[in-house]
C-alpha cells in the first residue's frame, strides 16, 4: 500500500468521508448494512458512551480496510482472510495515532479475544462474523487471550469490538458523516 503523507490530515478527512459516502454506500458482505451505516452506527455506539475522540473514530473507521486499495469484498466468504484490520490500520497511520490505529488494527484479534473469555459471546455474533471467525484463526487460545488483555490498546479494541457486533441495526437511526468531522480532526496526529 502507499502511504500519502504528503497530504494534510485534513484534506485525508475529506478523502475519507468521501471514500465512505461512495464505496461505503455499497454492501456489507453478508450484513443487512452497508459499510457506511455500520460504520456510522458504530462511531453513534461510540460516543453516545462517551468515548474519547480517538475511539469513536476508530469506531468509525475500523473496518475502512474492506474499502481501501480496492476493497476485499466477498473474500471471507471465499475463506480468504484478507487482512482489512491489518490495511486499515496501515493506511490510517499516516494521520492518526495508535489511539485510533491499534484498536483498529487489533479489532479482529478482540473478537476472537472475547470469544474466549466471555461466555455468552459467541451467541451474540452475526452468521457472517462466526463464518469470518473461522477464516481470522478462530477462537484464541488462552495464551493467546492473556497475551491480548496485555497489550495496551486491546481493552479499547474490546469496547470497539462490543460496539462493531451492535452495529448492524438496518433500522438504526445515526447522525450522518459530518457529524463526526470534529472527531476525526480532534484525532489527527500533530
Amino acid at each position: 500500500m502507499t502511504k500519502i503523507t504528503a497530504r494534510t490530515g485534513h484534506e485525508a478527512i475529506d478523502e475519507i468521508l468521501d471514500l465512505f459516502a461512495t464505496e461505503g454506500a455499497r454492501s456489507y458482505g453478508e450484513e443487512r448494512v452497508s459499510q457506511l451505516a455500520h460504520g456510522l452506527q458504530c462511531a453513534w455506539l461510540a460516543e453516545q458512551a462517551g468515548a474519547s475522540s480517538e475511539l469513536v473514530v476508530a469506531a468509525l473507521l475500523h473496518d475502512i480496510g474492506h474499502l481501501v486499495d480496492g476493497g476485499d469484498r466477498g473474500l471471507a466468504a471465499q475463506g480468504v482472510d484478507a487482512r482489512h484490520e491489518d490495511r486499515g490500520s496501515r493506511y490510517l497511520s499516516a494521520w492518526f495515532g495508535p489511539g485510533v490505529t491499534e484498536p483498529v488494527r487489533l479489532h479482529v484479534a478482540a473478537k476472537r479475544y472475547l470469544c474466549q473469555v466471555d461466555d455468552g459471546y459467541f451467541d451474540l455474533l452475526s452468521p457472517a462474523s462466526v463464518r469470518s471467525l473461522e477464516v481470522q484463526g478462530g477462537i484464541h487460545s488462552p495464551a493467546e487471550a492473556d497475551q491480548f488483555a496485555a497489550d495496551p490498546h486491546g481493552q479499547a479494541a474490546a469496547q470497539l469490538r462490543r460496539w462493531d457486533d451492535e452495529a448492524k441495526d438496518p433500522t438504526r437511526q445515526t447522525p450522518g458523516l459530518a457529524h463526526f468531522r470534529r472527531h476525526l480532526e480532534a484525532a489527527l496526529s500533530s
